[in-house]
């Protein structure tokens, strides 16, 4: 018989990524990553504090600020979620990364829509 499944896996990164803050690969990317990993593992709040982490080491991060309005989107604080979408335009903008500047729009324009109390999603 094989090696057992689970020794598949990979490992989770999370307490790889944490032993790197206070170093110096400590920096925006180091917490984006962070915060992304703690989003996929369901941790809301710890993902959020990583992010903002991230978006004060780098007000032009982009994905940072994305990713911020949709963890504050997921742990149900939507005001805060449109601002974080808000600055992740303005800055899209001010590096031309048209792409996240469409998306975050595209986001922030569903949560104006479902706190008006239209949740048809289309």
């Amino acid at each position: 018989m094989g090696a057992p499944i689970l020794a598949e896996m990979p490992q989770p990164l999370i307490p790889s990524l944490e032993k790197l803050i206070g170093t110096a690969r400590d920096g925006a990317l180091l917490r984006y990553s962070l915060g992304n990993e703690y989003l996929k593992a369901g941790d809301s709040a710890r993902a959020i504090e990583q992010l903002r982490e991230a978006v004060k080491r780098d007000p032009e991060y982009s994905a940072a600020w994305k990713l911020l309005g949709r963890a504050l989107a997921d742990a149900n604080e939507p005001a805060q979620a449109a601002e974080a979408w808000n600055r992740g335009i303005e800055a899209a903008r001010r590096k031309g990364d048209r792409q996240a500047e469409k998306e975050m729009t595209v986001f922030s324009r569903r949560l104006a829509r479902n706190a008006s109390g239209n949740r048809n999603p289309a």
